[in-house]
C-alpha cells in the first residue's frame, strides 16, 4: 500500500472517531523506523516504516499535533534522519534524549511545552516498560511489535475514545454525588 493509499485509509479510521486526542506521541526506534539510530551513520539514508509516513500526514491533516518521546543516545542522528525523511516539521516538539526513567520525563517536558493535559495525548512505542510508565500518567499508550501501522492506529484511537468515556463517566457520577452531598448539607443548614 503506497504512502497515499496508507494517508487515505488513515483519514477514514480517523473519521469514524469522534472524540481525538489533542497531541500523538510517537516513539522513533522501531516504532517510526525500523532500526536503533545510534547503530546508523548520519551519512545512511533512513527508512521508515511502510505507513509511518501516510498515517503522521493524515493525522497532521486532522488538526492533530505530534510529538516524539525518544531515549536514543544519538540525538543528533535522530535529527538528522527526521530531516532527511523530511518530516522534522510536522512535530510540535522533538525530546530526543537518553534516560532510564521510562520517558515519564519526556511526557513532562512534552506536557510544559504544549500545555496539552496527559489524558489528551495518544502514545506509540516498541517497549512495554514505556507503555507502562506513561499509561500510569494518564496518556493512552499503545504497543507496536513491528512498527505503527493502520492497525495500531485504529486501536490507538478506540482505547483513547474509551479511555476519555471512562473518564466522563466517573466525572459525571462524581458530580452527581457530589451535588448530592452539597444538596443534603444544605437541607441540613437550614434545619
Amino acid at each position: 500500500m503506497g504512502e497515499e493509499k496508507v494517508k487515505e485509509e488513515a483519514m477514514r479510521i480517523i473519521g469514524m472517531f469522534q472524540v481525538l486526542p489533542r497531541l500523538v506521541v510517537f516513539d522513533l526506534d522501531y516504532t517510526l523506523w525500523p532500526f536503533y539510530c545510534e547503530c546508523r551513520s548520519k551519512r545512511e539514508m533512513p527508512s521508515l516504516y511502510p505507513h509511518a509516513k501516510g498515517i503522521l500526514s493524515a493525522l497532521k491533516e486532522k488538526g492533530i499535533d505530534l510529538a516524539i518521546a525518544s531515549r536514543s543516545p544519538t540525538a543528533d542522528i535522530a535529527n538528522t534522519f527526521l530531516d532527511k525523511l523530511s518530516i522534522k516539521p510536522m512535530f510540535v516538539t522533538k525530546e530526543i534524549f537518553s534516560s532510564w526513567t521510562h520517558k515519564t520525563d519526556h511526557f513532562q517536558r512534552i506536557h510544559s511545552r504544549t500545555g496539552i493535559p496527559f489524558n489528551s495525548m495518544l502514545f506509540f512505542d516498541d517497549e512495554n516498560r514505556n507503555i507502562q510508565a506513561v499509561s500510569k500518567m494518564g496518556v493512552t499508550s499503545i504497543y507496536v511489535s513491528n512498527g505503527v501501522n493502520l492497525g495500531a492506529l485504529r486501536q490507538g484511537l478506540t482505547e483513547f475514545t474509551e479511555n476519555q468515556n471512562a473518564s466522563e463517566k466517573n466525572k459525571q457520577k462524581w458530580l452527581k454525588k457530589y451535588s448530592q452531598n452539597s444538596n443534603s448539607s444544605d437541607k441540613n443548614n437550614q434545619k
